[in-house]
């Protein structure tokens, strides 16, 4: 259980850099936001990859930082029964879910969007809209982004069972990591 700990902590701490990253994704999204709206507003002057990139900015911000918000245990959860539970209920709960429904789902969805993603990058997919980006780059995103969320529920998963076996205590399992 020693080396599965350790690769835990190796997988947060990934998801912690490309949390930090999704968050300047919101800086640089906002600006080129407010760039675009005093472009067209000022200089009657835009162009369709300011949007697209604004929109590759929310995927990027959505996929990377998920599994930074499942780490921090900042997802949202039906909670009616949840809280009424004491910490080792909620940790099978935890468990559960994360087997039968967070990880199958994950799986799934890096499967089966890594063709479409591959075959955009292989024919340089590119924009309809004139002027605008290559789509390729926000294709990848979505393997990558359901991918890593696949790892951070393994890596929760890992604590869970280890806080159940008493190697981790049970607020460690939940207790939200400092930034």
């Amino acid at each position: 259980m020693g080396i599965l700990l350790r690769l835990s902590g190796g997988i947060d701490r990934l998801s912690a850099q490309l949390g930090r990253l999704a968050a300047w994704l919101v800086l640089v999204a906002a600006l080129l936001s407010a760039g675009n709206a005093a472009s067209r507003y000022l200089f009657d002057a835009s162009s369709n990859a300011w949007l697209e990139i604004q929109w590759y900015l929310f995927g990027g911000m959505v996929l990377l930082g998920g599994a930074h918000t499942l780490r921090r245990n900042e997802h949202v959860r039906v909670d009616i029964l949840y809280n009424a539970l004491p910490p080792r209920g909620r940790l099978w709960i935890d468990i559960g879910g994360l087997v039968l429904f967070l990880l199958p789902f994950t799986l799934a969805m890096a499967w089966l969007s890594w063709p479409v993603a591959w075959r955009s990058l292989a024919t340089m997919e590119g924009s309809s809209s004139a002027g605008g980006l290559l789509r390729w780059p926000v294709k990848m995103l979505l393997p990558l982004g359901f991918g890593l969320l696949a790892l951070q529920g393994l890596s929760e998963l890992v604590k869970r069972v280890a806080a159940l076996r008493g190697l981790l205590a049970l607020e460690t399992a939940y207790e939200k990591p400092q930034q």
